[in-house]
């Protein structure tokens, strides 16, 4: 019978942190996890950006992650393994592969049994190899670059969609968009950091925009960790006649490139997001202001329409203060899918519970078209972006219509 662990959010105590009191794996079986005993504490290592550019998306996706923790363990914890509690070990990657690396190293050795993580694709590559070498089963939250899974690893999974479906889907629905509208997209500038995921997502964005008739270029790429302003880009941009600005970066950057837009007006038709770590994010009209009203975004979304979805988000406002990211969402599946897989497997050691995930069936929060299910590769294979657009200071599902919440407004101007 399937343990009733998403309604255990709503319980009050659920709100309290569970973990146990001991260092992380000190009660596990040493290096590699443990074998799960009667009352034993399973570790889990949480890797995630909690300090640098990317912090704030960082601690909501390990927040995240404490809070599935929490709901699992108010709900029985691991009940094959006699109620084993699960217990949640954070480390900051800092956004740097290197650090990603290291961290996840000594999580491993200090007996985390799985990994989920990272937000950022260099760290997660990193930290894939780590889990592979050492036979610990890493589910990636958030971490888009196709690479990561192209490696032929049997210990990675990934939830969200993969960079190429990300790319071809942003194209897709431009192509459909502007088209229903009566105002075919034609020339599409690209701004997108310079990293594995920025430079993926183009690739694959480009390849199907180009296959739909639209023109693409320039295409600019830039540091987030370094950049402070984004007037000279978007100037170029303005300078080139392009018709729609497509961006694939993280929040600060997307922040950033809100307020330029609506310094240089270049004239757009549209700002359209792929996979963009700001402009479906609900803090970001509040911050950017009229700056940010009518951009779009192609990504992965938590399904609103889900009342489990709704209880997490109202449990993360009363918990943290904050309105939670679809960021953190992936991460509370992450631990979902590794406690699935424990309960399934009814044994704690990392190549069990690699095995069990292999065969997930897993009901997810984000909008998706079917259950957590990975092919041969990892990859989550009913994983699919919806479209979002800032409407009125908020954002919406606009499109496929199955998810929409409202019509898409195209053109939509910077600014409208």
């Amino acid at each position: 019978m399937r343990k009733p662990w998403i309604m255990a959010v709503a319980l009050p105590l659920a709100l309290t942190a569970c973990g146990g009191s001991a260092p992380p794996g000190t009660e596990g079986t040493g290096q590699g996890g443990g074998g799960g005993g009667a009352g034993e504490t399973i570790t889990i290592g949480s890797l995630h950006p909690l300090s640098g550019a990317a912090a704030a998306d960082g601690q909501q996706m390990d927040n995240g992650a404490q809070l599935a923790v929490d709901a699992i363990n108010e709900a029985g914890g691991i009940e094959s393994l006699g109620g084993a509690q699960l217990e949640l070990a954070s480390a900051d990657t800092q956004g740097a592969p290197e650090v990603g690396q290291s961290e996840a190293q000594r999580l491993i050795q200090e007996g985390a049994v799985a990994l989920v993580g990272t937000y950022q694709s260099a760290v997660s590559q990193n930290v894939a190899a780590v889990a592979e070498r050492n036979s610990v089963p890493f589910v990636i939250d958030v971490s888009s670059a196709d690479q990561i899974l192209q490696q032929g690893y049997r210990f990675t999974f990934r939830l969200q969609p993969s960079a190429a479906v990300l790319g071809q889907r942003g194209a897709q629905y431009l192509a459909e968009v502007s088209e229903n509208a009566g105002q075919p997209a034609q020339r599409v500038a690209v701004l997108h950091e310079q990293g594995p995921f920025g430079t993926a997502i183009t690739a694959s964005f480009t390849e199907e925009a180009q296959s739909a008739g639209m023109e693409v270029g320039p295409v600019i790429s830039y540091d987030p960790a370094s950049v402070s302003d984004f007037t000279t880009q978007i100037t170029t941009i303005r300078e080139a006649g392009a018709d729609v600005l497509m961006v694939a970066g993280y929040y600060r950057d997307g922040v950033l490139v809100a307020n330029a837009v609506d310094t240089v007006q270049p004239g757009l038709d549209a700002v359209w997001g792929v996979a963009n770590g700001a402009f479906d994010t609900p803090q970001f009209p509040g911050e950017v202001g009229e700056a940010g009203e009518g951009f779009f975004d192609a990504n992965y979304r938590l399904d609103t329409t889900n009342p489990e979805t709704q209880a997490l988000a109202e449990l993360y406002q009363q918990t943290y203060g904050d309105e939670i990211r679809t960021a953190a969402v992936l991460s509370y599946d992450a631990v979902r899918v590794i406690a699935d897989a424990l309960e399934r497997a009814g044994d704690a050691s990392p190549q069990a519970v690699r095995d069990a995930i292999a065969e997930t069936e897993l009901e997810s929060l984000i909008a998706q078209e079917g259950p957590i299910s990975f092919d041969e590769n990892g990859e989550n294979a009913n994983a699919a972006p919806i479209l979002m657009q800032v409407l009125e200071g908020a954002v919406r599902q606009v499109y496929p219509e199955e998810y929409a919440e409202t019509e898409p407004v195209y053109p939509a101007t910077p600014g409208l």
